[in-house]
């Protein structure tokens, strides 16, 4: 897809982070961007400022766990702007769960990351790809995951960003099997300056958690601060509109963390015993200046 002006984008999880990022940047493109989000207030101010800026957005309240409210979300797109041509399942959740080992983990965290993260995407798919195929234009579809899903061990977190990037790596297979006009692809970040840390804000009540695990706060305070230290979402959103352009499939915005990746696919097809996880290095700056 090399040409956006006045065409349609979708995105979720555009109230604040990398969804604000994306649907900024497209809207400097010049097309109508839809700005989805659970949280009104937030929702309502990012639309805001962005109208403030004559851009042509309109936000609408959406939930991605809920796949009825995904689909109430397209109609209105629909219905607003016609045609859509570029959709972006970004809306995510951090899961910290402690200490707990996996399998101490209980069912409404299951529900909650895995709802959020994996199914809230699959939603997405579903309900928007049969009209983007069906209309016959250009189009693309990002899917936000993480170098968690690249990478040994990280939770609940982790497990469903995996998943992400398999259903991701599906769609493009089937997208090019068909010949599709539709691109893809999956964007996988390291630290960015989000909020992604405050995910409990949005925890749904009949998912709350029943026990609360003890959280070291000194282990994880140096990863909140490369949260704070990370990336800017704008940089990450001028990636991916040249990632959109150019129909790359993997977005890899954090070059520091390849040899990490490298070192992990090397174990795999070293097919020995799986080492455990080292000692973050990234924890300490980096002397030429690029950001973990």
């Amino acid at each position: 897809m090399k040409h956006f002006e006045g065409k349609t984008a979708v995105v979720t999880g555009a109230a604040s982070g990398i969804g604000f990022g994306l649907a900024e940047r497209f809207a400097q493109e010049k097309m109508q961007v839809v700005l989805a989000d659970v949280e009104e207030e937030a929702l309502e101010k990012a639309v805001e400022q962005l109208e403030q800026m004559q851009y042509h957005v309109t936000g609408i309240q959406a939930d991605v766990l809920v796949k009825e409210s995904i689909e109430k979300l397209f109609a209105e797109a629909r219905e607003q702007y016609g045609n859509i041509h570029v959709l972006c399942n970004n809306a995510g959740i951090g899961a910290f769960s402690g200490n707990r080992s996996i399998w101490e983990v209980e069912k409404t965290d299951w529900d909650w990351t895995l709802g959020v993260n994996f199914y809230g995407v699959l939603y997405g798919i579903q309900t928007f790809l049969p009209h983007m195929q069906e209309h016959g234009e250009e189009g693309h579809v990002v899917t936000t995951a993480s170098l968690a899903g690249l990478m040994q061990g990280s939770g609940t977190y982790g497990v469903s960003k995996h998943a992400v990037r398999a259903l991701a790596e599906s769609l493009n297979t089937d997208l090019v099997a068909r010949g599709s006009k539709i691109g893809s692809s999956v964007l996988c970040p390291g630290f960015v300056n989000t909020n992604i840390v405050n995910s409990e804000r949005n925890r749904p009540a009949n998912l709350q958690k029943t026990d609360i695990p003890d959280v070291d706060e000194e282990a994880f305070a140096p990863f909140a601060a490369m949260l704070k230290n990370g990336k800017d979402p704008s940089e990450i959103a001028d990636i991916v509109i040249n990632a959109i352009k150019d129909n790359v499939f993997y977005i890899l915005p954090h070059p520091a963390w390849d040899d990490t990746i490298r070192e992990h696919f090397d174990e795999i097809f070293s097919r020995k015993e799986l080492r455990p996880p080292r000692a973050p290095t990234f924890m300490t700056p980096r002397e030429d200046g690029e950001k973990y």
